[in-house]
């Protein structure tokens, strides 16, 4: 058994695990990065990656299925599985030697294949190896959250560890959870040629804007998705001719129904296991590890990014967490994490998010003001056939930005301009003064903004004033 001596020791290759990794090296510090499983985490291997080439391959679909209505007839397009998954291993190709382990290295990062358990608040071991750190960082991710469902031992279920790598073609696809996973899992398949059965126990997306959520759901059932809502009592079993079978209690009574797969997309939770963290004094609650604003833990020694937290698990906000623990740990500087996370759920339309919702705002202050512009008068969603969608923003009487939420074809890029609005607390007016390109989708930034000011600017009072200034002129 050998003793590495370094200053951060990094447990877990994902986004935000070879952020500070990188990061740290390229300052100087000594690194050792240690992964049991594949380098690039969850992102790389098993969610964003995966999933968006998989959304790209169905959009595609799509829009073939569309272009009568542009006067384009392509006829004999068909979907071939085979390579539709090729396609999914090449983009994560692509994408791999970022966050290979020959990359890290050249850094100077010494990168150790093994798990990783805390011997004591300063060692950890990793398979034959001890290292003894200044600093550790836990970043070990999620994994899928399997709930406790009737007949779920007695049935083969896919994840969204293993459904991007399902080589034959679905049938009839059932996915138990209306979260951003099962929303763009059900769009996805249905358009590769699947029927989709969309099962939750509550409200879909129930995270976001109810009334955008419910644009995103009409578009879905549009396309063909069935969707069922409340739904309670799920049963599963497996039929003689291996067809899986549900049965459930939704709105409109007792459903029963089979498909060919079962997708549990339920949610997911923390990977704290084997880690041994009581040993290092280290907190962990059932939802993940305990962490306070600059990403630090119960041992001031010991900080945690990304999904083991048991917060949002976005990997842009496990990213940006590795920035806060670096300023943190080699700066000795007290950043702190901005509160205000930005999503985005990746259906056609998009639908996406900053700061407060409505009804975050409505429960925190007396009053708010609430700023709408959908997509149907925008030119350029008109030229393209695409107008479904909303825009809300939600600002003070005083006109601060607190939050927008929109539904729109692109909206992961469209929020952009209201994530600086949030995080630096400016006026509407920015937002409305600002000179876009037409036609432009980003239009309905500016127009949803010029809202706060349009009763105002256009009220009796006003137009008086024009008269008056009017024969006052030269």
């Amino acid at each position: 058994m050998s003793l590495i001596d370094c200053d951060v020791c990094v447990i877990g290759a994902g986004s935000g695990g070879l952020s500070v990794a990188a990061g740290a090296a390229r300052l100087g510090a000594r690194v050792v990065l240690i992964e049991k499983d594949a380098m690039g985490g969850d992102c790389l291997n098993t969610g964003c990656v995966p999933s968006k080439a998989l959304l790209a391959a169905a959009a595609h679909a799509a829009s073939l299925r569309h272009a009568p209505d542009f006067g384009i007839h392509a006829a004999g397009a068909e979907v071939d599985w085979s390579r539709v998954r090729a396609h999914v291993r090449e983009v994560m190709a692509q994408i791999a030697p970022n966050d290979s382990v020959e990359r890290f290295e050249g850094m100077g990062v010494r990168v150790l294949r093994a798990a990783a358990s805390f011997l004591d608040h300063r060692s950890v071991r990793a398979g034959d190896d001890v290292v003894r750190s200044r600093y550790f960082v836990i970043a070990t991710g999620a994994r899928p959250h399997v709930p406790a469902i009737d007949g779920l031992e007695q049935v083969p279920y896919l994840t969204h560890e293993t459904i991007f790598f399902h080589e034959r073609p679905i049938e009839h696809l059932i996915i138990v959870g209306g979260g951003p996973i099962g929303v763009e899992m059900a769009q996805a398949h249905r358009r590769l040629g699947a029927k989709v059965t969309l099962l939750e126990t509550g409200r879909v997306l129930a995270r976001n804007d109810p009334e955008l959520a419910r644009i995103v759901l009409d578009c879905l059932e549009h396309e063909g998705v069935r969707a069922y809502e409340a739904c309670r009592g799920l049963r599963l079993s497996q039929l003689a001719n291996g067809r899986i079978e549900a049965c459930f209690e939704a709105a409109a009574g007792g459903r029963k129904m089979s498909g060919t797969h079962l997708l549990v997309a339920t949610g997911r939770r923390a990977n704290t296991e084997g880690l041994q963290l009581e040993r290092a004094a280290v907190r962990c609650a059932d939802r993940g590890i305990e962490v306070d604003e600059r990403m630090r833990t119960s041992n001031r020694r010991i900080f945690a990014v990304g999904d083991v937290t048991g917060g949002y698990q976005f990997t842009h906000l496990a990213a940006y967490q590795a920035g806060i623990v670096l300023r943190n740990m080699l700066f000795k500087w007290p950043a702190r994490a901005n509160a205000s996370v930005p999503w985005v759920v990746y259906t056609d339309p998009e639908l996406a998010h900053v700061g407060l919702s409505e009804a975050e705002a409505r429960r925190r202050r007396r009053t708010v003001r609430i700023l709408r512009w959908p997509l149907k008068e925008n030119d350029r969603a008109r030229a393209e056939r695409s107008t479904e969608g909303l825009v809300k923003v939600i600002v003070t009487p005083a006109g601060r930005v607190l939050g927008a939420s929109m539904v729109a074809r692109h909206a992961g890029e469209l929020i952009q301009p209201w994530i600086l609005a949030v995080h630096k607390r400016m006026h509407i007016r920015d937002m409305a003064s600002m000179m876009v390109p037409y036609p432009t989708r980003g239009e309905v930034n500016v127009r949803a903004a010029g809202e706060f000011f349009r009763e105002r600017l256009f009220s009796p009072r006003v137009r008086q004033l024009v008269r008056v200034l009017l024969r006052l002129a030269p």
